[in-house]
Protein backbone atom coordinates (compact mmCIF):
# COMPACT_ATOMS: atom_id res chain seq x y z
CA UNK A 1 0.00 0.00 0.00
CA UNK A 2 1.71 3.13 -1.21
CA UNK A 3 -0.97 5.56 -0.70
CA UNK A 4 -2.13 7.29 2.19
CA UNK A 5 1.50 8.62 3.12
CA UNK A 6 1.51 9.92 7.08
CA UNK A 7 -2.67 9.97 7.26
CA UNK A 8 -4.03 8.14 10.37
CA UNK A 9 -6.74 6.11 9.65
CA UNK A 10 -9.46 4.75 12.34
CA UNK A 11 -11.52 1.23 11.19
CA UNK A 12 -14.66 1.33 13.21
CA UNK A 13 -17.13 -0.94 13.29
CA UNK A 14 -20.72 -1.00 13.43
CA UNK A 15 -22.46 -0.90 17.27
CA UNK A 16 -25.32 -3.05 17.94
CA UNK A 17 -27.73 -3.82 15.26
CA UNK A 18 -31.51 -4.68 15.46
CA UNK A 19 -31.60 -8.24 14.25
CA UNK A 20 -34.63 -9.79 12.38
CA UNK A 21 -34.89 -12.79 10.51
CA UNK A 22 -37.63 -11.08 7.85
CA UNK A 23 -35.14 -8.21 6.91
CA UNK A 24 -31.58 -9.33 4.74
CA UNK A 25 -28.91 -8.70 6.64
CA UNK A 26 -27.57 -6.14 4.90
CA UNK A 27 -30.39 -3.88 5.50
CA UNK A 28 -30.34 -4.43 9.50
CA UNK A 29 -29.96 -0.88 10.69
CA UNK A 30 -28.50 0.26 14.27
CA UNK A 31 -30.69 -0.99 17.67
CA UNK A 32 -31.01 1.59 20.00
CA UNK A 33 -28.68 0.50 21.99
CA UNK A 34 -26.25 0.89 19.12
CA UNK A 35 -26.88 4.10 18.55
CA UNK A 36 -26.55 5.47 22.21
CA UNK A 37 -23.32 4.06 21.79
CA UNK A 38 -22.37 5.25 18.91
CA UNK A 39 -23.68 8.80 20.56
CA UNK A 40 -21.17 8.45 23.11
CA UNK A 41 -18.53 7.86 21.14
CA UNK A 42 -18.85 11.26 20.21
CA UNK A 43 -17.49 12.57 23.91
CA UNK A 44 -14.28 10.40 22.41
CA UNK A 45 -13.19 14.42 20.56
CA UNK A 46 -10.16 14.68 22.74
CA UNK A 47 -8.71 11.16 22.35
CA UNK A 48 -9.20 10.79 18.78
CA UNK A 49 -12.52 11.74 17.31
CA UNK A 50 -11.41 15.61 16.78
CA UNK A 51 -8.72 14.40 14.47
CA UNK A 52 -11.09 13.15 11.56
CA UNK A 53 -10.92 15.19 7.81
CA UNK A 54 -12.86 12.71 6.32
CA UNK A 55 -15.90 9.57 7.01
CA UNK A 56 -16.16 6.91 4.44
CA UNK A 57 -18.69 4.06 4.81
CA UNK A 58 -19.76 0.36 3.90
CA UNK A 59 -23.00 0.91 1.79
CA UNK A 60 -24.56 -1.79 4.48
CA UNK A 61 -27.65 0.22 6.76
CA UNK A 62 -25.52 -0.13 10.23
CA UNK A 63 -22.48 0.88 9.05
CA UNK A 64 -24.59 4.22 7.49
CA UNK A 65 -26.48 4.97 10.32
CA UNK A 66 -23.01 5.39 12.36
CA UNK A 67 -21.37 7.21 10.11
CA UNK A 68 -24.01 9.42 9.61
CA UNK A 69 -23.95 10.30 13.60
CA UNK A 70 -20.49 11.00 13.12
CA UNK A 71 -20.69 12.69 10.63
CA UNK A 72 -23.67 15.29 11.75
CA UNK A 73 -21.34 15.80 14.99
CA UNK A 74 -18.11 16.17 12.37
CA UNK A 75 -19.99 18.37 9.73
CA UNK A 76 -18.22 16.05 7.32
CA UNK A 77 -20.41 14.69 4.02
CA UNK A 78 -19.81 10.40 3.99
CA UNK A 79 -18.56 9.22 1.17
CA UNK A 80 -20.12 5.64 0.73
CA UNK A 81 -17.97 2.54 -1.09
CA UNK A 82 -19.51 -1.03 -1.47
CA UNK A 83 -16.37 -2.59 -1.32
CA UNK A 84 -16.03 -1.57 2.51
CA UNK A 85 -18.74 -4.12 2.93
CA UNK A 86 -18.91 -7.20 5.51
CA UNK A 87 -18.05 -10.65 3.80
CA UNK A 88 -20.63 -11.73 1.85
CA UNK A 89 -22.96 -14.57 3.65
CA UNK A 90 -26.13 -14.43 1.27
CA UNK A 91 -25.97 -18.07 0.75
CA UNK A 92 -26.88 -18.56 4.03
CA UNK A 93 -28.92 -15.25 5.03
CA UNK A 94 -29.48 -15.32 9.01
CA UNK A 95 -28.57 -17.15 10.95
CA UNK A 96 -29.47 -17.74 14.75
CA UNK A 97 -27.16 -16.67 16.61
CA UNK A 98 -25.66 -19.64 18.30
CA UNK A 99 -25.34 -21.08 14.48
CA UNK A 100 -23.87 -17.92 13.21
CA UNK A 101 -20.77 -17.85 15.92
CA UNK A 102 -20.08 -21.66 14.63
CA UNK A 103 -20.21 -21.15 11.11
CA UNK A 104 -17.66 -17.40 11.67
CA UNK A 105 -14.89 -20.09 13.82
CA UNK A 106 -15.20 -22.27 10.34
CA UNK A 107 -14.87 -19.17 8.38
CA UNK A 108 -11.66 -17.89 9.87
CA UNK A 109 -10.01 -21.43 10.39
CA UNK A 110 -10.50 -22.03 6.86
CA UNK A 111 -9.99 -18.67 4.73
CA UNK A 112 -9.32 -20.47 1.42
CA UNK A 113 -12.61 -22.61 1.68
CA UNK A 114 -16.55 -21.16 0.87
CA UNK A 115 -17.90 -22.28 4.20
CA UNK A 116 -21.40 -23.18 3.50
CA UNK A 117 -21.62 -20.82 0.80
CA UNK A 118 -20.22 -17.60 2.19
CA UNK A 119 -17.31 -15.34 1.11
CA UNK A 120 -14.38 -16.74 1.52
CA UNK A 121 -11.99 -15.11 3.93
CA UNK A 122 -8.89 -14.73 1.85
CA UNK A 123 -11.60 -13.10 -0.95
CA UNK A 124 -13.10 -10.80 1.68
CA UNK A 125 -9.18 -9.89 3.36
CA UNK A 126 -8.15 -9.35 -0.50
CA UNK A 127 -11.69 -6.84 -0.95
CA UNK A 128 -11.20 -4.82 2.24
CA UNK A 129 -7.69 -4.24 1.55
CA UNK A 130 -7.94 -3.23 -1.98
CA UNK A 131 -11.08 -0.78 -0.77
CA UNK A 132 -8.44 0.81 1.63
CA UNK A 133 -6.16 1.44 -1.23
CA UNK A 134 -9.43 2.97 -2.64
CA UNK A 135 -10.28 5.20 0.33
CA UNK A 136 -6.33 6.10 0.43
CA UNK A 137 -6.30 7.19 -3.46
CA UNK A 138 -9.97 9.03 -2.98
CA UNK A 139 -8.45 10.95 -0.12
CA UNK A 140 -5.56 11.98 -1.59
CA UNK A 141 -6.76 12.93 -4.82
CA UNK A 142 -9.55 15.60 -2.61
CA UNK A 143 -6.09 17.15 -1.00
CA UNK A 144 -6.66 15.46 2.10
CA UNK A 145 -3.16 13.16 2.14
CA UNK A 146 -0.74 13.82 4.87
CA UNK A 147 -0.88 14.87 8.11
CA UNK A 148 -2.58 18.59 7.06
CA UNK A 149 -5.91 16.66 5.87
CA UNK A 150 -7.17 14.62 8.86
CA UNK A 151 -7.27 11.60 10.14
CA UNK A 152 -10.12 8.93 8.17
CA UNK A 153 -12.83 7.81 9.46
CA UNK A 154 -13.87 4.33 7.71
CA UNK A 155 -17.49 2.75 8.88
CA UNK A 156 -17.44 -0.88 8.39
CA UNK A 157 -17.99 -4.02 9.97
CA UNK A 158 -16.01 -6.13 12.21
CA UNK A 159 -14.95 -9.62 10.28
CA UNK A 160 -13.32 -7.81 7.69
CA UNK A 161 -12.08 -5.21 10.36
CA UNK A 162 -10.10 -8.40 11.17
CA UNK A 163 -8.98 -9.38 8.34
CA UNK A 164 -7.60 -5.97 7.74
CA UNK A 165 -6.33 -6.13 11.03
CA UNK A 166 -4.32 -9.43 10.13
CA UNK A 167 -3.14 -7.93 6.75
CA UNK A 168 -1.65 -4.67 8.49
CA UNK A 169 -0.16 -6.26 11.62
CA UNK A 170 1.22 -9.00 9.37
CA UNK A 171 -0.58 -12.12 10.67
CA UNK A 172 -2.24 -14.94 8.98
CA UNK A 173 -5.67 -15.24 9.11
CA UNK A 174 -7.38 -15.92 12.96
CA UNK A 175 -10.40 -15.05 14.79
CA UNK A 176 -7.94 -14.94 17.79
CA UNK A 177 -7.94 -11.02 16.27
CA UNK A 178 -11.48 -10.68 16.09
CA UNK A 179 -13.53 -7.63 17.81
CA UNK A 180 -14.50 -8.41 21.60
CA UNK A 181 -17.82 -9.66 21.84
CA UNK A 182 -19.59 -6.71 22.79
CA UNK A 183 -22.10 -6.53 19.92
CA UNK A 184 -19.89 -4.22 17.43
CA UNK A 185 -18.49 -0.66 18.14
CA UNK A 186 -15.21 -0.83 18.39
CA UNK A 187 -11.81 0.28 16.41
CA UNK A 188 -8.38 0.76 15.82
CA UNK A 189 -6.00 3.01 13.95
CA UNK A 190 -3.61 2.20 11.69
CA UNK A 191 -1.62 3.85 8.60
CA UNK A 192 -0.35 2.59 5.25
CA UNK A 193 2.60 3.55 4.76
CA UNK A 194 4.77 1.95 5.77
CA UNK A 195 1.46 -0.30 7.37
CA UNK A 196 1.10 -0.27 11.16
CA UNK A 197 -1.71 -1.02 13.22
CA UNK A 198 -2.04 0.75 16.44
CA UNK A 199 -2.94 -1.22 19.31
CA UNK A 200 -5.86 -3.34 19.01
CA UNK A 201 -9.44 -3.06 18.73
CA UNK A 202 -11.15 -0.53 21.66
CA UNK A 203 -14.76 -0.15 22.09
CA UNK A 204 -15.93 3.59 20.49
CA UNK A 205 -17.66 4.51 23.71
CA UNK A 206 -14.65 3.12 26.25
CA UNK A 207 -12.92 5.92 28.17
CA UNK A 208 -9.29 5.98 26.72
Amino acid sequence: MSEGKNTRYYFISHPNVQISAEVPVPQWPLSELGRRRMHAALKQQEAWLGNIGAIFSSAERKALDSAEILAGHLGLPVQVLEALGENNRSATGFLPPAEFEQVADEFFARPEQSVRGWETAAAAQARIVGAVQQVARSHASQGGDGDEGGAVAILSHGAVGTLLYCHLAGLPISRRWDQPANGGGNFYGFELNPPRVHGTWQPIDAAL
